[in-house]
C-alpha cells in the first residue's frame, strides 16, 4: 500500500509533480472508459478517432493526426483496426494519391448513437459538476497549448 500522505501531511515528491499529476489522471480517465467502451468494441483511442470522424466526416489522415497530437506511425494502425472493423473506410484522394481520406461507414454513423451517453455517464463517475469540468478542461487546454508553443 502506497501512502498519499507522510505524518506531516504533506505530499510525495511525486504528487507534487503536475506531470505526473496530468500523467496518472489520463490513466484513469482512460480505466474509467474502458468498461463504457469494451460495449462498443472500442478502446479509448479510437474512440477518440471516432469523435473526430463524427464530428467531421471525411478528414484527411493528417487532419486526424494533428487534431489528436498522434505521428501517423501511430495512427495508421488505429484506423487500419477501425477499418478491419467496418467502422471506417481510407481512400486515397483523387487529386493526390499520397493523401489518404478516411470516411465513416453507416456502421460508424450508427455507433454515434450508441455512444451518446457516454459524456453523461463519464460525468457522473468524475463526481464534479458540469461548471467544474468546464474550467478544468479550459486549464488543461491551456496549459496544453503554451507548452505545444
Amino acid at each position: 500500500m502506497i501512502l498519499r500522505k507522510d505524518n506531516s501531511g504533506a505530499l510525495p515528491l511525486i504528487d507534487g509533480r503536475l506531470c505526473f499529476t496530468l500523467y496518472s489522471a489520463s490513466l484513469a480517465m482512460t480505466k474509467a472508459y474502458q468498461p463504457l467502451l469494451s460495449r462498443l468494441g472500442l478502446t479509448y483511442p479510437q474512440y477518440l478517432v471516432m469523435l473526430i470522424m463524427w464530428e467531421q466526416e471525411g478528414l484527411m489522415v493528417s487532419e486526424i493526426s494533428k487534431c489528436l497530437f498522434l505521428d501517423s506511425g501511430t495512427l495508421t494502425p488505429l484506423l487500419k483496426r477501425l477499418e478491419s472493423a467496418g467502422l471506417i473506410v481510407r481512400l486515397r484522394d483523387v487529386d493526390d494519391e499520397r493523401r489518404v481520406r478516411v470516411k465513416l461507414t453507416a456502421a460508424g454513423a450508427r455507433l454515434k448513437d450508441d455512444a451518446a451517453n457516454l459524456p453523461d455517464c463519464m460525468t457522473l463517475k468524475t463526481g464534479c459538476s458540469p461548471q467544474e469540468l468546464l474550467f478544468l478542461n479550459q486549464a488543461v487546454l491551456k496549459l496544453r497549448d503554451r507548452l505545444s508553443d
